[in-house]
């Protein structure tokens, strides 16, 4: 590799942190207002383009077969142990690039419109583009060690997106909800990678991947466990957190207080795909573990079918989306387990365009409706926004999996590759996915007929905003501005044509070679190569497929429940009140953590507190060993009375004691 490769490298990963350094340092007033709102947007926006465009390059070297593995830098050295910066550009990194920094372009692109009367502007622009930096380090490491550093810096981002409108106690819970949760994922994570190094001695994966063989035949000490059986399903527990899978993913829904731009960004296509990037990457060492495996494809099926459900009781529009995030995430997370790593990724990306597309398009409707997220209030937009309309159709339709768009290829891979799959836990996935397709279709075909037809449910009198405020309807909506439309137009282009395009190379043509690795006795991946016939036919078989029927009853309920006759669902939710009240408290996980987790680990906290710090730290150890040498010297006082007499008796007493005893010894 030649020096201008590793200068690439270094762009790609640091352009988008120096252009956040400068726009946070400089335009927030941290270090002075020497650039403005302009300067802060023209500034990052170049800086991820210019990361954009790289990551483009490098893919296109990566297909030429130019690979590179090696350190940046060591950063400690400690005894035999190197703690290094490193890039492993590879096809599934390359691939990831692409995708975060295509998505990161657009969301900067967008939020010139979003944020546009938002006074915490250039503070936004820095924190999206520090995230993207993050994100980078994380796909391109090469060791654990910078894995876990882009781990925690997008979790760290993260809290600073969620909570970015920190006056609202609502979205300052929302953070710290959010960054709880993902420090139990990061326990389990930070175990699993600890795991991996006792038993390797290196942190670099190549090491790590090598000595698969040989660790799949250890058990962990004091236990008849496979040892890598115990280190996948602690890193698997690490994705549960950054994934959002149940039951870590009660902060995702909660996560939509912060502003739109960064649920595109965060929660559709880059940090909740952490999780799934970091197991493909592992796939030499997840092999070796079908008890990792049947659990996660079991979680991941529970996510695709029931977190989904919750979708169809919300009424806010981005939460809507939020329940369709776990769906999907479960969908890929049952790839995983079914082996077929390369269907998870490219699931991945298809779901990043057409998922960042539809939390882009709602907030475009969120814009037009003053701010108001309750689609109760909504309705009959389609004729406002004709943009904003038909581009959030084109991502419904991906969502849901109709035929020739991009999320019916990577979709149908994940129901037929748990269908092929022999990991126990397969057959409940193979069904759970495919109800898992009425449930999307219902779900996403009530928001977009909510939305945008039926009965114009706002406030259309022109003069009526200047009566309300911003948290009201006034005025008729309208169109957004071109700088949130392009990004629309973009990645629904996207989300119609990289299904078509990118299967055949990903899943059938070995696109991922030996970056991707599976073990013979997982046979999904060989029996979807065996089926597939081409794109065109592969979507022509869907339109008389189980899934596509499925999709077709969801369309049908949603439209009949929803602009037929509107008084059905409320029939329903009387009707079935007791289902009804499960679903919307969320199964309860909320409650449970609060009520019982919480209150546990609060009494727990003061028992150790109490007992722990001031009964014993303070009590005995401190205060207790004060009051001893107190004793002692006061004790001791006592006996120094001065007179010659009284030590005399002391050393005649003395003396018969240690005769006494050693008389004794000698018997």
């Amino acid at each position: 590799m030649n020096s201008n490769s590793m200068n690439l490298y270094l762009l790609i990963a640091l352009a988008p942190l120096v252009t956040a350094i400068v726009a946070g340092f400089f335009g927030t007033g941290f270090m002075g207002r020497q650039i403005g709102r302009r300067a802060s947007h023209i500034i990052t926006i170049l800086g991820v383009a210019a990361s954009f465009v790289g990551s483009l390059i490098v893919l296109q070297e990566v297909l030429g077969g130019q690979t590179f593995d090696g350190t940046v830098y060591v950063w400690s050295l400690i005894g035999d142990v190197r703690f290094e910066i490193g890039f492993l550009i590879d096809p599934l990194s390359a691939l990831m690039m692409v995708v975060v920094t295509f998505v990161s372009l657009m969301v900067h692109i967008y939020t010139i419109g979003y944020m546009a009367d938002d006074p915490g502007y250039q503070r936004f622009f820095s924190y999206i583009s520090l995230f993207t930096f993050s994100m980078l380090m994380l796909v391109m490491s090469n060791n654990m060690l910078q894995l876990f550093f882009g781990w925690e810096a997008v979790g760290l981002v993260s809290y600073l997106l969620i909570g970015f409108w920190y006056t609202r106690p609502s979205a300052v819970f929302a953070n710290l909800k959010a960054f709880l949760v993902n420090r139990v994922g990061d326990f389990g994570f930070v175990l699993g990678i600890g795991l991996l190094y006792a038993y390797t001695d290196s942190l670099h994966y190549a090491d790590v991947f090598a000595k698969a063989d040989q660790l799949a035949t250890l058990t962990f000490p004091g236990t008849d466990w496979q040892m890598l059986t115990v280190a996948c399903l602690a890193l698997f527990v690490g994705a549960m957190g950054k994934s959002a899978q149940a039951p870590l993913h009660v902060w995702l829904p909660d996560s939509m207080e912060g502003p739109t731009p960064i649920s595109a960004l965060i929660h559709a296509a880059t940090m909740v795909t952490a999780g799934i990037f970091m197991v493909a990457r592992f796939s030499p060492v997840f092999e070796h573990s079908d008890t990792a495996l049947a659990f996660i494809i079991v979680i991941g099926a529970f996510g695709a079918l029931f977190l989904g459900i919750l979708g169809v009781v919300q009424n806010d529009i981005k939460r809507v989306v939020a329940y369709s995030t776990l769906s999907q995430l479960g969908y890929m997370t049952v790839a995983l387990g079914a082996s077929v790593y390369s269907v998870a990724i490219f699931h991945l990306m298809t779901h990043a365009f057409f998922k960042a597309l539809l939390f882009l398009g709602a907030g475009s409707v969120i814009i037009a409706m003053h701010h108001d997220q309750d689609m109760r209030n909504m309705g009959g937009l389609r004729k406002y926004m004709p943009i904003t309309w038909i581009t959030m159709l084109i991502g419904t339709l991906a969502l849901v999996g109709t035929p020739f768009f991009s999320g019916f290829y990577s979709k149908e891979q994940i129901i037929e590759a748990a269908g092929a799959s022999n990991v126990w836990g397969a057959t409940f996935a193979y069904y759970a996915t495919k109800i898992g397709v009425f449930v999307t279709s219902l779900y996403s075909f009530r928001l977009y007929f909510m939305v945008f037809h039926g009965k114009e449910r706002f406030n259309t009198d022109p003069h009526a905003h200047a009566e309300h405020d911003d948290e009201h309807h006034g005025g008729l909506p309208k169109e957004s501005p071109w700088v949130v439309t392009v990004p629309l137009v973009l990645l629904a282009i996207a989300s119609v044509v990289t299904g078509a395009w990118f299967i055949d190379p990903l899943l059938f043509d070995g696109y991922f070679g030996d970056t991707i690795q599976v073990l013979p006795q997982h046979p999904a991946m060989a029996e979807l190569a065996g089926h597939w016939h081409g794109w065109v036919a592969y979507a022509l078989h869907g339109f008389v497929s189980l899934p596509f029927l499925l999709l077709l009853a969801g369309f049908v309920v949603a439209w009949y429940c929803y602009l037929i006759n509107p008084k059905v669902p409320e029939t329903l939710a009387r009707k079935f009140s007791g289902i009804y009240r499960v679903l919307d408290n969320k199964y309860y996980f909320d409650w449970f953590n609060e009520q019982v987790i919480a209150r546990l680990t609060r009494a727990l906290g003061h028992g150790l507190w109490q007992g722990g710090d001031r009964g014993f730290i303070d009590g005995i150890v401190v205060n207790g060993s004060a009051r001893m040498v107190g004793l002692v010297a006061a004790t001791g006082r006592l006996m120094q009375s001065g007179y010659i007499y009284h030590y005399a008796f002391a050393m005649i007493i003395g003396i018969m004691v240690f005769l006494t005893f050693f008389v004794l010894m000698v018997h």
